[in-house]
């Protein structure tokens, strides 16, 4: 044990030097962070490095002198005085979950194809966020990372798991779905992959480097709530698509789990990466920090305790929302009652009105992209649950077509609005502090086109939303098809939202949801730039607005009836398919 202690202090003596850091804010807006030029760069000088969302920008300090072939000029004291610590922690604490394994039996060797998944999974994650912030694009940025993050929950899932994250580990032990003798070792893997991939991509673009701090303008406050909330989001959505046992039933699990969990980073990168770099991870956020230790360590460890937090919120919501996977009773019998049907409810359109805020409130480019990942995210986790309408005009149209009863229409709308209306009151609080603050955000048609164009822009999105609904979440399984699960129905929903709110974002908005424009109605009122003006008036618009969005709704509980006969008890005809090509083309 003594030579193994000495190993262990020579090693970190031996690689105590690393990476010199320049600082580029996590998830960069600019492609590439700006190479200085080799001659008399000084250690303050600062180059604007923009961030994912627009107009947002940290400096980023060049540190060392470079030589005339590019080369760092440094002393071996300097480099450790200013070096990230990124590679030494990396080797020490994975030389310890080495002699961690070497004690342990051969039963628990067994198990190590799954820590090594975890590694590589986690390693795969935080080397793809570093690239992206370093030299990526502010556009695909989070969505690169949404994909790798995707692609290694699909290919380590059957090994480990695929938590690849110290939040979703603990989040699914909170909910008694994963044995918490694993936890610790789990965590030991995912973060020292995380320093690992921190020092790899470190040295690899060296000077620069990827920090964690918050997003000026914002504070702490507003770094704490996104990097909570979303991550929140991600641990809600693994348990509930991974974890849940209506959503993997014996011998018929489903296969959108891995699609659902990575696109959380869709929705929250967007919406949160101006603010606090959208980590939402423990592991990102540790590998980063000590990848620019340089700039200081100890952001990463606030931002930890944020994640920790909302991992524990995403497993007590998850035990409201999922009292069956708590009781003896059958899962094929259970029915979720009105109360777990509003919570659902509420959630999902919270989740979505945010996100849509708070891309709004930061001036993401991508809003429509990030809202229908959201959409979708949410609508995979609650659909067994409330039929995760998420939307009063689909509620309206669930409704009409008979698959909703009379007292959830009257109780899901309230809450679909109450939900939007506590979104907008947050939004507008960071609209206030953020970088878009002289930029007013009324809900209002887009320049140069009336209420009633932006009206019927509205209807028929909403419409084409509201009967996607209807012919995917609401129809009969074909008898051909061996299993129960549907895998498609919320990623063709979701895809309503990106496809509407581009198409008609210039036009009204692209709201699609009377619950989104009562969101954005309210964090108007919360806050707007003096002297703004408004098309109209935020009532008459909201108004207005919503009323086509029902519209729409109705219209395509009305196709539906033509264009689905034996759905609705009516016999087939000839007219069916002929109206559903029309109104497909």
């Amino acid at each position: 044990m003594a030579r193994r202690m000495k190993y262990l202090c020579a090693l970190l003596v031996l690689s105590s030097s690393s990476c010199l850091a320049q600082d580029c804010s996590a998830l960069s807006n600019d492609p590439i962070c700006k190479d200085e030029s080799p001659e008399n760069i000084e250690l303050s000088v600062s180059d604007d490095v923009n961030l994912l969302q627009q107009d947002v920008k940290m400096k980023a300090r060049a540190v060392g002198k470079l030589s005339t072939d590019g080369t760092v000029e440094a002393t071996a004291k300097k480099a450790t005085a200013d070096g990230g610590f990124g590679i030494p922690m990396s080797l020490v604490l994975g030389s310890c979950l080495a002699l961690f394994f070497m004690g342990k039996n051969a039963e628990t060797l067994k198990e190590g194809s799954a820590i090594v998944a975890e590694f590589v999974g986690t390693f795969a994650l935080v080397f793809t966020v570093g690239c992206c912030v370093i030299t990526g694009s502010a556009v695909w940025n989070a969505t690169a990372i949404a994909s790798v993050l995707m692609v290694m929950v699909y290919a380590t899932g059957p090994i480990s798991g695929g938590h690849l994250n110290p939040a979703v580990t603990l989040s699914l032990a909170m909910c008694g779905k994963f044995d918490w003798d694993k936890v610790p070792v789990y965590c030991a893997a995912q973060i020292v992959a995380g320093i690992a991939a921190g020092s790899c991509y470190c040295s690899l673009f060296s000077p620069n480097s990827a920090n964690v701090a918050p997003v000026e303008p914002y504070t702490w406050t507003h770094a704490f709530f996104v990097e909570a909330i979303y991550t929140f989001m991600l641990c809600f959505v693994v348990n509930n698509c991974a974890a849940s046992k209506r959503n993997n039933e014996a011998g018929d699990g489903n296969q959108f789990f891995g699609l659902a969990i990575g696109f959380v980073i869709v929705a929250g990168g967007y919406a949160a990466g101006g603010v606090s770099g959208a980590a939402f991870n423990p592991a990102v956020a540790l590998g980063l920090d000590f990848s620019s230790s340089s700039q200081g360590i100890g952001w990463s460890f606030a931002w930890v305790a944020f994640e920790v937090l909302g991992a524990a919120v995403a497993a007590a919501a998850f035990r409201l929302v999922r009292p069956e996977d708590y009781s003896d009773e059958d899962i094929k019998a259970y029915t979720p009652t009105l109360t777990v049907k509003l919570a659902s409810e509420f959630l999902g359109v919270f989740m979505l009105v945010l996100t849509v805020g708070l891309n709004i409130a930061t001036g993401s480019a991508a809003t429509a992209w990030s809202a229908a990942a959201a959409l979708m995210c949410m609508i995979y986790s609650l659909g067994d649950v409330s039929g995760a309408h998420f939307n009063p005009a689909v509620t309206v149209a669930v409704f009409l077509r008979g698959k909703c009863t009379a007292a959830e229409l009257g109780s899901y709308i309230p809450v679909q609005l109450l939900a939007g209306v506590a979104a907008g009151v947050i939004t507008g609080f960071f609209h206030e502090a953020g970088p878009t603050k002289d930029v007013a955000h009324f809900l209002q048609p887009g320049a140069g086109h009336s209420v009633l164009a932006a009206g019927i822009a509205e209807a028929v999105y909403t419409f084409v939303l509201c009967y996607v609904v209807l012919s995917t979440a609401t129809v009969a399984k074909p008898a051909s098809q061996l299993t129960k699960q549907n895998f498609y129905f919320a990623l063709a929903i979701g895809s309503c939202v990106t496809a509407g709110g581009f198409a008609s974002g210039a036009v009204s908005g692209g709201e699609l949801n009377p619950a989104v424009s009562t969101g954005l109605a309210v964090a108007s009122s919360i806050y707007s730039p003096a002297e703004s003006a408004i098309v109209g008036s935020t009532i008459g618009n909201l108004v207005q607005l919503g009323a086509w969005e029902l519209l729409g709704g109705a219209l395509a509980a009305l196709v539906f009836t033509v264009t689905h006969p034996t759905e609705v008890g009516r016999p087939a005809t000839w007219l069916a398919p002929l109206v559903a090509e029309f109104v497909g083309v």
